[in-house]
């Protein structure tokens, strides 16, 4: 195995990692972004308040992205092989 072998692996272990938590964060960022806009509207500062609906939906979507998760997660460990 050559440098340039290694550093194409490294490379799509990357674009893997990307697939599978970019879905997940980008829910994450929008909801805080929606959280962020009301709190703002009505001013109330609890932290609380940000933390639980991006936890809830953090949880939800890894539960319903898990199959695609693990389909990649298997394609690229084949493809290693």
């Amino acid at each position: 195995m050559n440098e340039a072998e290694i550093i194409e692996i490294c490379r799509e272990g990357v674009i893997v990692i990307l697939k599978i938590v970019g879905p997940v964060m980008a829910a994450g960022l929008v909801v805080g972004i929606i959280v962020s806009m009301i709190q703002t509207v009505t001013q109330i500062q609890e932290q609380a308040l940000t933390f639980i609906p991006k936890m809830l939906v953090i949880f939800a979507m890894i539960i319903w992205l898990l199959p695609f998760m693990l389909s990649t997660l298997t394609g690229f460990t084949q493809h290693l092989s």
